[in-house]
C-alpha cells in the first residue's frame, strides 16, 4: 500500500534517521523556521515548516533513548559508548577534563553483597560446587540457592533497596579512612584533596546488586589539581579496604527482626595502569572503561531472567518464563511492599528489579563529563549538519516548535521496513565529536 501511494522511500529516509531504534517515542506538531534581521531583530519570511501530519509515518519520530539492550539494542549502544566516553575522559583526560588525570592515583574496585544463603557457583581454584558438581558458565542453576527454604529472600531484597544508601555511606567514610592516613582531619581533608568516582551496578547471578567502580584521588579541585605528596594508589587501597569494613547502613525491623547491611566479604581493589596492553598482566584504562561501559545497558533481567519493567499485578508472574528463585525475590519484594512501614522503599514499584532503585550509573560531580553533555554536543553536531545541509544560518534563524506526545513504537509495517534499513549517516550513535 505505502509503495502504491509512492510514500515508501519518504518513510524509509525517517526511519533510517532513528538509527535502528524499535521503540520511538511519536510526537504531534509543528516545528517552524523564520529568518531574522540581526540588525533590527525583526522577523522575516519562513524559511522552512514541518507539520507532523506531512511526515510519512504521521508523527515525527523520536528515538527513545532506552539504556536496556532488552528494549532497544540500537538506543543502548549508544548509551553504552556515552558511558565508555564518560569514564575514559576520568581515566586519561578529555571532553572537557584535563589530561593530567591519568597522572592520579586511581583503582578499580568491585563492591559485592554480603550471602544469604548458600548458592550454586563455580569456585575461582578449580573446585566443585558445594552441590558436588562442576556447573558450567551457561548452567540455569547457578547463582540458585542450594536449600531454597533456608534462603533469607527478605534480607537479601531489603539489601538491595539499601545498596544505594550503603554506597553514599562508604564514600564518607572512605574520605575520613583517607584523612586519618594522610594525618589529616576530616575538615581539612578537603583543602588538600577531593575523591571521584564513576560506579555502575551489576546484578550476580543469584539477583543481588554489586558495584564496580573508578576511585581517583585528586586535589582539592578535582581533576583540574595535582593530588597532594602522599597520595598514592597504595594509601586510596587500604582507605578503601578500611571504610569497607566499617560501613553500615541500618535498616527497618520486619516482624520484630532488625536488619543491618554491610557489603559482602568478597572486595577486589585493584591499581589501574597506563592507557596500554600489557598481555594482561595489568589492569589498564581501556580494559576498566570497556568493563564498566558493558554494565551500564543491563539490569536485572540479564543476571536472572526477571522482568525489565514494572509489574501492575502479582498475577503476572504465572505468566512469566522465569526461575523459581527469581519468582520468590519478586514476589518477596512484592509482598514487602504492602507494609505501610516500608512504603518509602517502594518496593512493588520496583519489584521487577528486585528492590534495587537505585541509578545504574553514577559519578561525582568532578569525576569527569556527563552523558547530558555527551547528548548535547551529540545533538549539537548533528544539527549544525543538518544546517549546513540546508544553508540555514543558526545566528540569523528563530525557531518556534510545538510537539505533544502521541503514542510510542512502530506500525507493523514500519516495523518490517526498519529491518531492511541501514541507519542514516550520522545517527548510528557514533562517539561523540570534539
Amino acid at each position: 500500500m505505502l509503495a502504491s501511494l509512492g510514500t515508501l522511500p519518504e518513510l524509509a529516509r525517517q526511519l533510517s534517521g532513528l538509527g535502528g531504534c524499535t521503540h520511538p517515542v511519536r510526537l504531534d506538531g509543528h516545528r517552524t523556521e523564520y529568518a531574522v534581521d540581526t540588525t533590527t531583530g525583526e522577523v522575516g519570511r519562513v524559511l522552512n515548516h514541518l507539520d507532523s501530519t506531512a511526515l510519512p509515518a504521521g508523527s515525527l519520530l523520536v528515538r527513545c533513548n532506552n539504556r536496556r539492550a532488552t528494549r532497544c539494542r540500537a538506543c543502548a549502544e549508544v548509551y553504552r559508548r556515552d558511558t565508555y566516553h564518560l569514564i575514559t575522559a576520568g581515566l586519561r583526560g578529555g571532553k572537557g577534563t584535563p589530561e593530567q588525570v591519568g597522572t592520579h592515583p586511581r583503582v578499580f574496585a568491585t563492591f559485592t553483597a554480603p550471602s544469604f544463603g548458600p548458592v550454586h557457583n563455580r569456585p575461582s581454584n578449580g573446585r566443585p560446587c558445594r552441590c558436588g558438581a562442576r556447573h558450567e558458565d551457561t548452567t540455569p542453576v547457578l547463582g540458585t540457592p542450594l536449600d531454597p527454604g533456608a534462603y533469607d529472600y527478605e534480607a537479601a531484597v531489603l539489601w538491595n533497596a539499601h545498596a544505594g544508601a550503603l554506597w553514599r555511606r562508604f564514600s564518607i567514610y572512605l574520605r575520613r579512612e583517607i584523612a586519618k592516613r594522610a594525618g589529616l582531619t576530616q575538615r581539612g581533608f578537603r583543602d588538600h584533596a577531593r575523591v571521584s568516582f564513576a560506579k555502575v551496578a551489576e546484578y550476580q547471578k543469584r539477583g543481588a546488586v554489586h558495584f564496580h567502580a573508578v576511585i581517583r584521588l585528586d586535589g582539592p579541585e578535582g581533576g583540574d589539581t595535582a593530588p597532594p605528596a602522599w597520595a598514592s594508589a597504595e594509601l586510596l587501597t587500604d582507605a578503601i579496604h578500611a571504610a569497607v569494613t566499617t560501613t553500615r547502613v541500618n535498616g527497618p525491623e520486619v516482624d520484630g527482626r532488625a536488619h543491618t547491611f554491610t557489603f559482602g566479604r568478597q572486595l577486589d581493589v585493584r591499581t589501574i595502569r597506563s592507557a596500554a596492553f600489557d598481555d594482561g598482566q595489568e589492569l589498564t584504562e581501556r580494559a576498566v572503561a570497556a568493563y564498566i561501559a558493558q554494565y551500564a545497558t543491563k539490569g536485572a533481567e540479564t543476571a536472572t531472567g526477571a522482568l525489565d519493567r514494572p509489574l501492575r499485578f502479582l498475577a503476572e508472574l504465572a505468566q512469566l518464563d522465569i526461575s523459581d528463585h527469581t519468582r520468590r525475590l519478586i514476589r518477596t519484594a512484592w509482598t514487602l511492599g504492602a507494609r505501610k512501614d516500608l512504603e518509602h522503599l517502594r518496593l512493588r514499584a520496583w519489584a521487577h528489579m528486585l528492590g534495587f532503585r537505585g541509578h545504574f550509573s553514577t559519578k561525582s560531580r568532578r569525576y569527569s563529563t556527563t552523558l547530558g553533555a555527551l547528548r548535547d554536543a551529540r545533538a549539537e553536531w548533528r544539527r549544525a549538519q543538518a544546517l549546513a545541509a540546508d544553508g540555514t544560518d543558526p545566528d540569523t534563524t528563530l525557531v518556534l516548535a510545538h510537539w505533544v506526545y502521541a503514542g510510542t513504537g512502530l506500525t507493523d509495517a514500519e516495523a518490517w521496513l526498519a529491518e531492511t534499513l541501514e541507519p542514516a549517516p550520522g545517527t548510528e550513535g557514533e562517539p561523540t565529536h570534539g
